[in-house]
């Protein structure tokens, strides 16, 4: 994972919707689509996207491609943002 990837994944709209609708839990590549009003293959783009970037986690259970949330990815971005701000730790030594 790099944040170059992370950032460009979470630059778009539809992929952070997609990323609130993981929050909530796993879902399948269809019920994900259900939720747009656009093309399967452009759903298929943005979950490899979410994926290339470590965004989310993929399982194949027979027929179907069900996606869940990568929170460790999501968390050390969080982290990076709040020493970028100066938040943390060293608070208390400023």
């Amino acid at each position: 994972m790099s944040f170059a990837e992370t950032f460009k994944a979470l630059s778009d709209p539809v992929r952070r919707e997609i990323l609130m609708m993981l929050k909530k839990g796993r879902m399948s590549a269809g019920d994900i689509a259900a939720n747009f009003d656009m093309a399967g293959a452009t759903i298929s783009y943005h979950l490899s996207i979410l994926k290339k970037a470590g965004l989310i986690f993929e399982a194949k259970e027979k027929n179907y491609i069900f996606y869940t949330l990568n929170t460790s990815v999501v968390e050390e971005v969080m982290l990076w943002l709040s020493e970028l701000k100066g938040e943390g730790e060293n608070d208390s030594e400023k």
